[in-house]
């Protein structure tokens, strides 16, 4: 992924030990910087405020704020801040509230750190990225019933928009898109656009739980 500068990082736990985990396996990756650390979403916040990070790594389960209510915060305070989530919990209804209060991202603490840097430079890039573990979870438990219910708004999207949506559900970058679909970038952000003014949802979080609930991701 080309960059012309280093991805600032802000990481927030509440165990000091894990904190210093993560650090451990991020340290020496020249694409990335960590500018600080935090034991909870409130002072994640004001901290974020200060160093200006571009992505904050953040767990769920923590005092005084916890992940759900600080992804909120942070969605509609600092939404230029890229947030993903970093836990154990592989448990459907988390992950479909985390993207629903806005994260770009959620990401299980058994990933190595190469997938755990790409998730980083991925949400980093405008994408949405779930490892395997949390997409397992997603797509293993589909209520039975979508499957044969149409749905007015997904039938008023063009054959293009549908395959745009799914690449940003799979976490790619408008450029990613752009390539894989022969397109211009700029013809991307139109077609984006577009479907976010026909679905009336605003960010690549809220597109990704759509396409998933819609099973438009195979």
């Amino acid at each position: 992924m080309l960059k012309d500068k280093e991805i600032r990082v802000l990481l927030v736990d509440d165990h000091p030990l894990v904190l210093d985990g993560i650090s451990a396996r991020l340290e020496g990756e020249p694409s990335l910087e960590i500018v600080g650390m935090a034991n909870d979403g409130k002072q994640a916040l004001e901290l974020a405020a200060e160093l200006k990070p571009d992505v904050v790594l953040m767990d769920i389960s923590m005092p005084v704020m916890n992940g759900f209510e600080a992804s909120e915060r942070f969605h509609a305070e600092q939404p230029d801040v890229k947030v993903l989530i970093l836990s154990m919990h592989d448990d459907r209804e988390y992950i479909l509230k985390l993207i629903k209060c806005g994260a770009a991202g959620y990401v299980l603490k058994d990933v190595s750190s190469t997938e755990l840097i790409s998730a980083i430079e991925t949400v980093y890039g405008g994408g949405t990225y779930f490892s395997s573990g949390a997409s397992q979870s997603l797509f293993s438990q589909f209520d039975q019933e979508r499957a044969g219910t149409p749905n007015v708004v997904q039938e008023a999207l063009t054959g293009r928009e549908k395959d745009v949506l799914k690449l940003v559900a799979e976490g790619n970058s408008n450029k990613e898109i752009a390539r894989t679909l022969d397109i211009s970038v700029r013809t991307v952000e139109t077609h984006r656009q577009n479907i976010k003014s026909k679905l009336d949802i605003h960010t690549a979080a809220g597109l990704t739980r759509y396409a998933i609930e819609n099973q438009l991701v195979d």
